[in-house]
């Protein structure tokens, strides 16, 4: 038996079979399908995914154009209301204007001082009855508590009583209040009780 090759179970069982020649080729196949199937999915996927980035892009732009629209017409809306209410307060107070304009040329060698400071403070009344029509509050708080919230003490009196404690002796400059908002406090002495 010289020259022949012998093949023991081990050999043959080390070798491929015709089957697994068969398998092999088949799995090659079925992971080349697997993969371009993969691949597939993968593109169909990214397909969807941009088309979905570019919907979104889409609504961002759309909803960006209309905040843009918004904000402008707001801004303008704002400028004329503006606009309407300081027109609204001037022709309130264009009488008054008109009054001061004639007390200003007035002739002082035919007009005696009673008759201007009349005047004066017929003029200060039309303003002050015009601008309360807006809103504007004075605040002249002779003889009332001080309050810290709308007034700013300057400084103290002795007060005669120990009821005139904490009360207001005198207004320096009265304040405003336009709608609730207080616009400068009455400047005042408040009393002081020292007993």
């Amino acid at each position: 038996m010289t020259g022949e090759h012998t093949t023991t179970d081990a050999d043959e069982s080390s070798l491929p079979s015709p089957a697994d020649e068969m398998t092999a080729t088949g799995a090659e196949g079925n992971v080349s399908d697997v993969l371009q199937a993969s691949d597939e999915e993968a593109g169909l996927v990214t397909a969807a995914l941009a088309a979905q980035v570019a919907e979104q892009k889409d609504k961002y732009l759309r909803l960006y154009a209309e905040f843009e629209n918004f904000r402008r017409r707001a801004a303008k809306d704002r400028q004329e209301a503006e606009h309407r209410g300081m027109s609204h307060l001037l022709k309130g107070i264009l009488d008054t204007i008109d009054d001061i304009a004639r007390f200003a040329h007035v002739d002082p060698a035919t007009t005696d001082a009673r008759t201007l400071v009349d005047g004066v403070a017929l003029v200060e009344r039309n303003l002050l009855k015009s601008l309360a029509g807006h809103g504007l509050e004075v605040v002249n708080p002779v003889g009332q508590p001080f309050d810290p919230a709308r007034h700013e003490a300057l400084t103290t009196a002795p007060a005669e009583r120990a009821e005139e404690d904490g009360t207001v002796a005198q207004v320096y400059q009265v304040g405003y209040v336009l709608a609730g908002t207080l616009l400068r406090p009455a400047r005042v002495v408040v009393r002081q009780w020292n007993g």
